[in-house]
């Protein structure tokens, strides 16, 4: 027998979703989220930051059919309480993708499939043979046609020809998009434009480890992902449930955008967890996502063309170090700095021995690009340690020096200037 939802709303409910969702109203939710357990066949296990806490759960089940029944037991009940409107986002990845889809297909129907979203992150791991994994799936499926949808526009890509925006378009007799010109054979300005439709592909950063969200709990997701489906399919005073709501990220992200929520879990730390999150909502901004990838693109790339023909990875966002190379010395990295415009020589050195020590680098590489720059000029550091410090001259001061005849500067020249053991090659 179906109560009414009232008992329920705005609360984390503690149980199985299958006997909790039995005392939910019929046609009562507009959405329903849920990140179950994935068939990954793995116990999850995960400490809080300050390790005194641990999170765990079973994602073992021995068999397609087991993980099937459990699956399926659960989403056909939560098509009872779904409103005509509403819809049904499910969180997987390629443990179980085909299960899902299979299952909801049947509960729901082909006909009622709306998307298959990736949410796509850079998720740095130790690489193993094959690609490495970084994207998960979502399947949305509404319960009608009638289903409630707020479009979300996005920015035109960078290579959008500007008259595809100004310009409005129309078929010709060959059912072909052309542009539309009136009688005089002037083109027609388009109507109003609010960017490009939200994709099925969704780059939103994964928790980093020191993201003020991050709980500990081994699947939480961040909140700007569940922002984004609420916004997308609900409205203020709408009724959001999780029935596997784990850390409580869907109920937080519901409550922040005033929208009502009710999360199952059957785990009485993830009920403490969640309610403790929403008794203090905390949200990390994504400035990755405010400023765009390209506001991270910041090494200096008239440095490193200094450094073709051997394989590197260029470093964002570092004073002391440009690049790093592939190449290991004596199982430590070797780290690359480019001398710039407005240092001495001096000053370049210092920096990426600075970084030499964080680092715990064995040897570095200092490319010289202004010519009659000596370190007798500025260095008087009697604590620096130049033990493993490389000088090399750009190609430009290598030339200048061949055009003046200015002799090399060797690696014994160098020690006498500096009163150290560094190397200097020709």
């Amino acid at each position: 027998m179906h109560t009414t939802i009232g008992k329920s709303v705005n609360s984390i409910q503690l149980g199985d979703c299958l006997d909790v969702m039995k005392s939910i109203s019929k046609k009562s939710i507009d959405l329903i989220y849920l990140d179950p357990p994935f068939f990954t066949e793995k116990a999850h296990r995960l400490k809080t930051r300050d390790r005194t806490k641990e999170f765990s759960f079973d994602d073992i089940w021995g068999s397609d059919l087991a993980y099937s029944e459990f699956l399926y037991e659960r989403i056909a009940l939560m098509k009872e309480i779904l409103k005509e409107t509403g819809s049904i986002f499910v969180h997987c990845d390629k443990s179980g993708e085909h299960i899902v889809k299979a299952i909801l297909d049947n509960v729901f129907g082909v006909d009622n499939f709306q998307s298959e979203i990736i949410w796509i992150y850079k998720r740095w791991s130790n690489s193993k043979k094959g690609l490495l994994p970084n994207h998960q799936n979502i399947y949305f499926y509404s319960m009608t046609k009638n289903f409630k949808f707020n479009p979300i526009y996005t920015a035109y890509s960078e290579t959008t020809n500007i008259d595809q925006i100004l310009q409005k378009r129309t078929r010709d007799e060959h059912n072909k998009s052309v542009y539309d010109i009136n009688d005089r054979g002037v083109f027609k300005h388009g109507d109003r434009k609010k960017g490009v439709p939200l994709s099925d592909v969704w780059d939103i950063p994964f928790l980093n480890p020191k993201a003020k969200e991050r709980v500990g709990y081994p699947t939480q997701k961040p909140l700007l992902l569940l922002e984004r489906i609420i916004e997308l399919v609900t409205d203020k005073g709408d009724i959001v449930l999780d029935p596997f709501c784990g850390s409580g990220t869907t109920c937080v992200a519901a409550k922040l955008l005033e929208r009502n929520f009710i999360g199952i879990d059957k785990s009485p730390a993830a009920v403490d967890l969640s309610n403790s999150r929403l008794s203090q909502p905390i949200k990390t901004e994504s400035n990755l996502l405010k400023n765009g990838r390209e506001s991270y693109i910041n090494a200096d790339q008239e440095a490193l063309s200094l450094l073709k023909g051997i394989e590197f990875n260029p470093v964002q966002r570092n004073r002391g170090i440009d690049a790093i190379l592939v190449e290991q010395y004596e199982n430590s990295p070797v780290l690359v700095r480019v001398q710039k415009s407005n240092e001495t020589l001096a000053e370049a050195a210092s920096h990426l021995l600075k970084a030499k020590v964080t680092k715990q680098a064995k040897k570095v590489i200092l490319i010289q690009t202004k010519e009659n720059d000596m370190f007798e000029a500025d260095v008087n550091e009697a604590d620096v340690n130049y033990e493993g410090l490389i000088v090399i001259p750009s190609p430009a001061v290598q030339i200048n020096r061949a055009l003046r005849n200015y002799p090399n500067v060797t690696g014994d020249r160098m020690r006498f200037l500096l009163g150290k053991d560094i190397q200097h090659f020709r």
